[in-house]
């Protein structure tokens, strides 16, 4: 394959990733942006505590996700259809009790998550009662992590992008309806949520059948319910989730930590997080690509073209990312005004804005690594290497930096703990993706 075919195929699934990706954040910034335009900074603080909960539980269960497209670019690129239905077919049955799961545990989930986090009691009543609208998403929201993980694996990047940006599109509508027009706060967000997220399974559901109605005829129980593939299923995803819930546990820290300090700076904070999540669902759009590519030539054996793959995945991800630290250093400041008009709350986010400059460069190295690790299905490492990064580097930097460092110090821990998975990674690729 020539440079240009493979960059080609790069931009084929990347580009439509991207595009679906970024309206991911952009959802988050609506809502940012509605509730910060309400009476009180409260508004944006209990929304964001509720949804660190549904970062854990989500980002928990991402796995479904990831480990899907992995195994089935694999399956794929080894031309075995039938195992590419069983992947799904695994991998739904897995959501459906997921779901049951954190339904009836609702309870639970709420009491340890609101105990945990910190923040004042305005602020986590108007949480929970976002949180309780919220949770009845969550069969909708694990069946569709399943079929866009599915559709990646399968090469096709066309059919996770036409959902992601329906259902995203369908939750701004919902939420500026429910806010504005018929004066809901944060339960008109979360029942936005539920609402885009149940029309965005429905419409997966009719897509598959629509072009993948005969993988329905290769639906075998006994190929479903097969021990070796369901130990190597469990055990990637395991790996998976214990990576996953690194990730989270660091973001939703990071959030908590900033409530400690007052609702100003957990308000400011917030704000700055869209930044970050802007640029890494971008990136990720290139991180998918090598979750698909790199599977599919693991499993047709092709390690020349899997090189050549990775090598320029990382030059338009990293790329991706210097690109958004231009911006930000540029218009960084300014674009403070996009998501509050509240003074006092930008006066408290502007000294922080050049970190969102440093931790895109370094942000776009990890996201990149991860997705070719994901594609390789090489979890025992990027496991190990999440684990030192936040155990080892996030929450050492964050207690010896706060003190003398304040908000200061707790960007500088969440910088190095992105700078430790790029570099870790990387040097562990030659052993656990060339090698195989």
């Amino acid at each position: 394959m020539k440079d240009k075919d493979t960059n080609r195929e790069i931009l084929r699934l990347a580009i439509p990733n991207i595009l679906s990706n970024i309206s991911i954040p952009l959802l988050g910034m609506v809502d940012t942006a509605l509730m910060g335009r309400l009476d009180s900074e409260i508004y944006i603080g209990a929304v964001a505590l509720g949804s660190i909960i549904f970062n854990i539980i989500y980002w928990g269960f991402g796995f479904l996700r990831m480990g899907t497209t992995g195994l089935t670019a694999q399956s794929y690129g080894q031309n075995d259809r039938k195992e590419c239905s069983a992947i799904l077919g695994r991998s739904l049955l897995f959501a459906l009790g997921g779901s049951i799961l954190i339904l009836a545990l609702q309870s639970g989930i709420a009491w340890i998550g609101f105990s945990l986090l910190q923040g004042n009691e305005a602020v986590k009543a108007l949480a929970t009662q976002y949180f309780y609208i919220r949770i009845y998403a969550a069969p909708a929201t694990l069946g569709l992590y399943v079929f866009q993980g599915w559709f990646l694996g399968m090469q096709n990047a066309r059919y996770p992008m036409v959902l992601t940006i329906f259902v995203n599109l369908l939750n701004i509508v919902f939420n500026i309806v429910f806010v504005l027009q018929l004066g809901m706060k944060v339960d008109g967000v979360a029942l936005g949520t539920v609402c885009a997220q149940y029309l965005g399974l429905a419409l997966a559901v009719g897509m598959f059948f629509f072009k993948y109605r005969p993988f329905v005829a290769l639906f075998e129980r006994r190929q479903i319910f097969r021990l070796a593939a369901i130990k190597r299923f469990f055990a990637i995803n395991i790996d998976i989730f214990i990576r996953t819930v690194c990730l989270v546990f660091t973001f939703a820290f990071f959030t908590s930590a900033s409530a400690a300090i007052d609702s100003l700076t957990l308000a400011a904070n917030q704000i700055l997080l869209q930044y970050i999540s802007l640029m890494s669902y971008a990136v990720d759009g290139f991180a998918f690509a090598a979750e698909s590519l790199v599977g599919r030539y693991i499993g047709a054996r092709d390690s020349a073209h899997l090189r050549k793959s990775v090598r320029y995945l990382l030059y338009w991800g990293i790329g991706l990312g210097a690109a958004f630290a231009l911006v930000y250093g540029v218009v960084g400041k300014g674009l403070l005004r996009v998501f509050t008009d509240q003074l006092e709350i930008i006066q408290a986010a502007v000294p922080f804005v050049w970190w969102m400059v440093a931790i895109s460069l370094a942000g776009s190295v990890a996201y990149m690594w991860d997705g070719v690790y994901i594609g390789a299905t090489a979890t025992p490492p990027m496991r190990n290497m999440m684990l030192i990064s936040t155990l080892g580097v996030f929450l050492p930097v964050y207690y010896l930096t706060l003190s003398p460092l304040g908000n200061h110090g707790l960007w500088l821990a969440l910088l190095l703990f992105m700078v430790a998975r790029g570099i870790t990674l990387g040097l562990l690729a030659k052993t656990h993706i060339f090698s195989q």
